[in-house]
Formats: structure tokens, sequence, C-alpha cells
């Protein structure tokens, strides 16, 4: 990572956590009382944002792959599409409808905006910078040529225009724009031309300037056949530049003095009222609107007249602060295709087998039911390091079970083709009582999970939708059997989605388990879900909205009063954010007394450690590593033989712990228990892939010192999980 852009934070070697040296004593600072106080936290949208730095620095990383050293730019793309539409759109409408609200860190919404606009702008600018002068020649060097119009041959040319012809004209709508037609309503993310214009039309207009909005149903990118590329097989030409280069052939007569792409983010958040009378068609009347949601950035091509940005600003409503001038594509997002479909494996991660625990892997082997196993032992698997496979497993195995009596499950989010909704629709068609809380509000899925919904309905499945007002985040399923005499539930508890796909992107915990508290635990939320009644008593359960907080600041508080009495006390916890204030101020109290807390926290974090007298006794780090880190973990001492360990669906936020339903489960068996922590030391000893938090807010590189050997905590679990090609399966 020697690019001379990249930030200064790279070049600190700091001591990572985990990794203890010798520590002159200190006098004791004096002890902080005053919690309110904004100097002790950082600015939720800022960290945010900070985090997609993060993300975009792994472009720069010359350890990881080409290809995916493109991927991670492309995803900061996506990362920060999101931002804008949604956190960026929420302090804009604060601003608009006068209702600012001043965060922990004291900074109103117009502050917070103003250094948004600021830092994004640099960030922009560099992941131009990485595309133009290290990725693209990089990628070209390999054979993969993204061709611009003054680099294409007479053939290419020529193939190109019949392209145009034949896949863009039929379908293409340029708007003159004149007092018969007003400037175009846009919808959001939409690769757009503003075209410059000179002599007059057939009707004797002259305006001047036009629109050109490229249709969706189009390729971004465009690949060139091999033959009129001299034989080579990928070489490819955005579609902003077959529009560009034919653009004069969609105004016959007209002189065409420029041609600039631009493109609009909308607010993209759903605004459902609390009192629907049917939440499936409130929320389909609420997706049609996303498309033309209040305009909040504007994205511009570099060598845009000023006038012209001016006229899209004014048309917009927008300010010089939400104009973003870029130096390439507009829609990098849509280049994401190159990453999977190429046929370069060698640019790409090298590819992995997910392993399987002893035991269950050759109960698969021999085709036995995964209940027969779980019935004896709980199982706790590892994500993507172990299989999803013995989840879905398990309930396709329920389906065609004759025992099984009944199935309820949660569905977030799940992918379209979802093998856990194929087993759910053929459980229902076999006539098992089949009942399935699916949220449709999960963003951006919101249509998939519509659909999906309607599938299982059709199936025979009763499908709810939650509880209005809170969203279902839980995962939780939970298989009824008959056993002989008995009924016997089986259960599955996640901190992840039930979804193929992010099962081998997303680091997260499956326990499948069969114990009868816990299990009996769900079957109660799941009556709680469909119907209705006062709060669910559950013994083992951590529930959102209820308990869960109440029961992690209790137990933060215990480990707290174990350092007041002298005794060792220490908190680990990861998860992907930390915004939730009584959280973080029964962890600052937690430090006072001496508590060692290490937090592992992916994105947010709103604490600010290393404060004097406050909290120094927290570390905050961070991972970004080939996967996704998704594991919500919390690990409390309580003694030297009897530390709890809890997993979860919910992370330390206001959203998760106060407006949704969420579980946050026990790992009890004390070798899956002490397997949790080994793995949590992984990650606190990473020196490769970790940032560490400063007090100021910045984040600095953790890197080898001395003579400290390379840690990498993701490589560490596949070696010890996974099967990986020309090594013996380690977990067979």
């Amino acid at each position: 990572m020697d690019n001379p852009q990249q930030s200064d934070v790279q070049d600190n070697q700091t001591q990572p956590s985990g990794l203890t040296e010798p520590v002159a004593t200190k006098t004791p600072a004096p002890k902080l009382t005053d919690y309110q106080n904004p100097d002790y936290y950082i600015n939720r949208e800022l960290s945010h944002l900070a985090f997609n730095f993060r993300v975009l620095q792994q472009a720069l990383n010359d350890d990881y792959p080409l290809l995916e050293r493109f991927r991670f730019l492309l995803i900061f793309s996506s990362n920060i599409d999101e931002f804008f539409e949604i956190r960026v759109a929420g302090l804009m409408q604060q601003v608009d409808f006068s209702r600012e609200q001043v965060g922990l860190d004291g900074m109103g919404p117009q502050q917070v905006l103003k250094e948004i606009s600021k830092k994004a702008k640099e960030y922009v600018e560099l992941q131009y910078q990485i595309l133009n002068e290290s990725l693209l020649p990089s990628l070209r060097e390999e054979g993969i040529r993204f061709l611009r119009r003054n680099e294409l041959s007479e053939k290419q040319q020529a193939w190109i225009k019949r392209f145009f012809y034949h896949e863009v004209m039929p379908i293409i709508s340029p708007i003159g724009l004149d007092p018969a037609h007003p400037f175009p309503r846009l919808t959001n993310k939409l690769l757009c031309f503003i075209v410059s214009l000179e002599g007059k039309d057939a009707f004797g207009r002259n305006t001047g300037m036009a629109i050109i909005p490229a249709p969706r149903s189009l390729p971004r990118i465009v690949k060139m056949p091999a033959d009129v590329c001299e034989g080579r097989e990928n070489e490819y030409v955005f579609l902003s530049s077959i529009i560009h280069r034919h653009a004069a052939d969609l105004f016959p007569g007209m002189d065409i003095k420029g041609c600039y792409q631009f493109r609009l983010t909308r607010n993209s958040d759903l605004d459902l009222e609390d009192e629907v009378e049917d939440l499936a068609k409130a929320l389909q009347g609420e997706l049609l609107s996303r498309r033309y949601g209040k305009a909040v950035r504007l994205e511009v091509v570099d060598n845009c007249p000023q006038p012209l940005v001016d006229f899209l600003l004014d048309e917009f409503g927008l300010k010089e602060e939400e104009l973003y001038r870029v130096n390439g594509p507009v829609n990098l997002t849509r280049m994401m295709s190159i990453c999977d479909t190429n046929d370069k494996p060698e640019l790409t991660f090298p590819p992995f087998t997910p392993g399987y625990p002893k035991g269950l892997h050759s109960k698969r082997k021999h085709g036995n039911n995964v209940m027969d196993l779980v019935g004896k032992q709980d199982i706790l698997l590892h994500h993507p390091f172990e299989s999803f496979t013995p989840v879905v497993d398990m309930l396709r195995q329920a389906a065609k079970d004759p025992d099984v009596l009944a199935i309820r499950q949660t569905l977030y989010r799940t992918g379209a083709h979802s093998e856990m909704v194929d087993a759910l629709v053929e459980a229902a068609r076999q006539g098992k009582e089949v009942t399935v809380v699916v949220e449709i509000r999960a963003r951006f899925d919101e249509e998939e999970n519509l659909a999906l919904a309607r599938r299982l309905q059709e199936a025979g499945a009763v499908v709810v939708y939650g509880v209005v007002g809170y969203k279902t985040h839980a995962k939780m399923m939970l298989i009824v059997r008959r056993e002989g005499r008995q009924i016997q539930r089986y259960a599955h508890l996640g901190t992840g989605n039930y979804h193929a796909g992010n099962a081998r992107l997303y680091t997260d915990y499956s326990l499948l388990t069969c114990d009868k508290i816990l299990t009996n635990d769900v079957h109660k939320i799941f009556h709680q879900l469909t119907g209705m009644g006062r709060a669910v008593r559950v013994r083992k359960l951590f529930h959102a909205p209820f308990t869960l907080k109440k029961n992690l600041i209790d137990l933060i508080n215990q480990e707290t009063n174990r350092a007041k009495e002298g005794k060792a006390a220490r908190i680990i916890i990861k998860i992907n954010s930390l915004t939730e204030s009584n959280i973080i101020r029964a962890l600052y109290k937690a430090s006072q007394a001496g508590v060692e807390v290490d937090m592992i926290v992916r994105g947010i974090c709103c604490l600010r450690p290393g404060i004097e007298g406050l909290s120094d006794n927290i570390r905050v780090r961070s991972i970004v590593g080939r996967f996704l880190e998704h594991t919500r973990i919390y690990y409390f001492e309580n003694g030297e033989d009897d530390a709890l360990v809890y997993c979860s669906s919910a992370d330390a936020m206001i959203r998760n712990l106060d407006m949704r339903i969420e579980t946050c489960f026990p790992v009890e068996d004390p070798k899956l228990a002490a397997r949790v922590k080994k793995e949590l030391d992984y990650y606190l000893t990473d020196n490769t892939r970790s940032w560490q938090l400063q007090s100021d807010g910045e984040y600095e590189k953790n890197k080898p010192v001395r003579n400290q050997r390379r840690r990498n905590a993701q490589e560490r679990l596949m070696e010890t999980l996974a099967i990986i090609a020309n090594k013996p399966a380690a977990t067979e």
C-alpha cells in the first residue's frame, strides 16, 4: 500500500490490542463523570463515512488480487450511494423541516452535512485517482481493457455503430428542453447526459439544451466480441461512451457542442405510518415513490462547463456542497459484473470449500438426519469458514420428515432464489404447519420479500409481517417434531440472514440446538410475533425491545462490580456498530472501575476510547478483510471458569435495541464457548487487516512491529475451519 495519496494513518505502526507489552506505571487520572459531555462521543455519520474510507483503502492493498482490489473500489461506491440515499437524506430532511436534532457529540445536522461534503469529496477524488492511475492500468496489463472513444479501431467503431442502432436507438428517448418539453423527472441514480446544442430543429426550435436518460435495461459495460478486438477476449466499452459517440445521431441536423454525463441521487428511505391497515399494500405504494425522492447529490463528469452544472443544480434544488465532480464514469457500481464474470481466476481470491464440524460431515455423507446429531449436542457453525449447508439440510429434512408437525421461521434477507424458501414451500405442500414471519421492510429487499411472501402464501404457509413499528430482525427457525410419545423442538439461532450467498461472504455464527429451555423461548417469541398479548417471559434468550438492552447493561455492570471488588474483569464485544448511549456510558463506567474492555466494531463507533480517566481501559478496533465481518458477540469474563458468551442478531444501536425484534442467545456448551473466545482472540491479535480507533476519532492501521509475526484473523479461521485447495481437510 505505497500510493502517495493514501491516508497518513497507513504509516503509523501501532501495538495491536491483545499483544501486551510492559506499560510504565502512571498516576491514576481523575475519573470523569459528566457523561453528557459531547467531547466524549464521535459523530455517528462521520464514523460511518470513516468506515467507508477504510473499505476504499483496500483497493490500494497489494496483498489482494487485482480484481478483488477493484471490487473493494466498487463496494465503496455502492456503500456511498446508500450513505447518501439514507443517512445524508435524513440529515437534509431534518434541516428542511426544521426538526434538527443534535447528536451525542453536540453536532447539528447542518454542521455534519458540511463535514460530510468535505470528507466525501476527498474520498471520491481519491477513488477516481486509484481507478485511473492504479487499477485501470494494472487491469490493462492483465488483458482487461476499458477502451475510450479515441482508442477504438475501425472494426470496433463499426461494431459499436451497429450496436447503437440495433440495441440503443430503438429504446432511448432524448428530450429537448423547451416549454412543451420541461425538464424530465429523472429516477434515482439513473445515468444521464446533458447536451449543449446549436441550430434549429424541424419546428424551428432552438433551445440549446437536451437531456438523454440512458435506458436502465441496457448494460453499462459492453463486452466487444473477440473478432473485432484482434482475438483479445476482454475488451470493454462503456455504454456512456457509445451514447456519447453517437449523440449527434439523436439530434439530426443539430450541432452537438458538448455532451456530459451526470447522475442524480435521491432520498430512498421509506416512510411508513405506524397506523396502516395493510402493511404490504402500503409498502408497495411507497416503493413506487422511492425512485423520485428528494434530490440529495449530483455527480457530474469533471469537464462539464460551469453554466450547465449551475443549470442542473438549480433544476434539482441543490447547492455546491451537494455537487461531486468525477474523473470518469458516474456509475462505477455497475462495473461489478467485471469482477464476477471475467475468466481470470488468478486475479481473484483463491476458492475454498467451507468445512463441516466433526460428526456432522459423516452424518451428511451417509444421509442421516441433522436433527439426530443436534439431539445429542449443540452445533456451532462459523460461516463462511464452515458451511451453511447443515442449516439448509435441517430445514429440507424437516420438510420431508413425516414426524415433523410444524416449522416456524423468520426471514429478513434470503435472496431471489432461496433454498430455504423452497424447503418451506415444500413443507407447506406436505401439509405441515408452516408459519413464516417475513420482514418486508428490509431495506432495498422489499420487493423481493413481497414476492417470496406471496409464494409462501400460495403454497399454504401462514405469512405474517411482524409488528408494525418494529422490524423483525431476529434470525430464528423452530422445528416441532414428534418423537415417540414426546414432542421435541429443534432451533436454529443466528447472527446473520437466511441467505446462502451471504453465508459465503459474511462472517456469522449459527447455533443448532434442541435445548428445552432455549427452544421454548423461541416458541414463545414466535407466538408473540404471530399473536397478541403482553411481553412474554423468556428464560435464556435476551429479547429486544424488552430485555436485551437491560440485560447487556446488567452484564457490563456485573463486570464493573467485580473490578471494584479487586477481581479480574474483562469484556469483549464484537459488533457491526455502536451508537446506543446507555451502553456506551456503562462501558465508560466499566473502564473507570478498571475493567479491560476490547471492542471489535466493524463500522460505526460513537464511543471515544483512550480518554484519560474515562475510557483509557477501552480499546476499539475495526476489521476490514476479504469477508464482511458480521458476527455479534458479547463476552463477559465473569470469573476465570465461568465466562458468559452470547451471540446476537443485534448491534448495540438504538434502532436494534429499542425498535426491532432481536434475539441474543447464550453459547452454553463449555467447549463451544471456549472456541468462541479463541476465535475472538484471533481478531484481537490481527495486525494486517485491523485498524485501531484513536481518541481523536481517527483510525490507524495496525502493522507488525519489530519481530512480530504477521497475523490475519480471517486467514487463520480459514486455515482452521475451511477446506482449502492443496491442504488436507482439517475438519474431517
